[in-house]
């Protein structure tokens, strides 16, 4: 499974990306997360279904210290990506 979120909010300063980052890598998934110059976070995540929920979850909550205002989530199409960076 893969998807790409974009969350809205107060959600740059407050260790989002490398929250992520270590969740996704405990749970197998692969992808990527980045701070976007309009202060949202997107992140794509791939791996296996029940984690790449979890992580999708994950974002509408966000770290302690985020405020998470609207979550965009859309599907695409699984490209075998490895590894999970913070871009």
């Amino acid at each position: 499974m893969r998807r790409r979120v974009i969350v809205h909010g107060h959600v740059q300063g407050v260790f989002f990306r490398d929250t992520a980052r270590r969740l996704a890598v405990g749970r197998g998934v692969a992808g990527s997360i980045a701070n976007r110059p309009d202060g949202t976070v997107e992140a794509v995540f791939e791996g296996p279904a029940q984690a790449v929920r979890a992580l999708v979850d994950f974002c509408r909550r966000g770290p302690e210290g985020a405020v998470v205002a609207r979550v965009e989530v859309s599907e695409e199409e699984i490209r075998d990506v490895e590894g999970f960076r913070i871009l």
